[in-house]
């Protein structure tokens, strides 16, 4: 069924959006490699002295914050405020968050300085921003909920912070508070790669700052695109390991076009 998504995917190889990303420095090459393979272009300036200048010339900002410190904080900070003020796009992947007492406060400092447009995470990162009692192990969800379930936690998040909340999973959530889009597409073998999780906040960034002004479809259309590229890197490369799977995930999002997507995706509403 035709959703827009390979138009929205051709709007992002065909604008080449600048991506600026501060991230962790356990995933920040694939986080590049990912948003060039999409056709975006990534910037890694984490700096606070220059966080603001870089953000106010790009299309969208993604804030990761799985290695976390004061000094990421304060840019993430500068940087989100550029960009609110440039009315760019912003993508806030709370990694871990609930984990510890200072990752816990600098979400919640976030949120609250920051306008977002977007929000990604697992149902426990997703639940503790919620409000709501979840279990943190590390940077992996301890806990799982059904669909239907997370579809309930994304939409009240939404409307909690007006913007849109992704939830990753096995089934992938999309809310922007009034509707809610399941997205079937994936392989559990993504699970196993180190990373995933970043690489779909950037190309959200990506997707984001290609169709600023349609975030709700914007994130659908990411979301759909890595778990496609995981169903197809499977077939290529799943039977030789973690490796050649990352290799293969890469290659697929850096190969898939719109029809591709389109013919590809398993994705319902409500």
């Amino acid at each position: 069924m035709d959703k827009g998504f390979g138009l929205l995917l051709n709007l992002v190889r065909g604008r080449k959006p600048l991506v600026h990303h501060i991230t962790n420095y356990v995933t920040v090459n694939d986080c590049a490699y990912i948003t060039l393979g999409i056709g975006a272009s990534p910037v890694m300036g984490d700096s606070v002295e220059e966080a603001a200048d870089i953000s106010a010339a790009a299309d969208a900002l993604v804030l990761n914050m799985g290695t976390l410190s004061e000094r990421a904080v304060a840019s993430m900070i500068a940087a989100g405020r550029s960009a609110n003020a440039k009315g760019i796009p912003v993508v806030l992947d709370p990694v871990g968050v609930g984990g510890t007492k200072f990752r816990s406060a600098a979400a919640v400092r976030l949120v609250s300085e920051i306008e977002l447009t977007v929000i990604r995470g697992n149902i426990s990162e997703i639940k503790f921003m919620a409000g709501l009692d979840s279990k943190t192990k590390g940077v992996d969800a301890s806990e799982a909920v059904s669909a239907d379930d997370a579809g309930q936690v994304a939409k009240g998040l939404a409307k909690k912070l007006n913007c849109i909340v992704v939830v990753s999973g096995a089934v992938d959530v999309i809310s922007d508070g009034s509707k809610t889009a399941f997205i079937e597409n994936g392989h559990p073998m993504l699970s196993s790669v180190s990373g995933t999780g970043c690489m779909c906040s950037s190309l959200i960034g990506s997707f984001c700052g290609a169709s600023p002004n349609e975030a709700f479809a914007a994130a659908s259309a990411a979301m759909a695109c890595m778990g496609a590229a995981g169903e197809t890197a499977h077939e290529k490369a799943g039977h030789l390991g973690n490796g050649s799977f990352r290799i293969a995930l890469h290659d697929a999002v850096s190969r898939m076009d719109g029809e591709t997507l389109e013919r590809l995706v398993k994705y319902r509403e409500v």
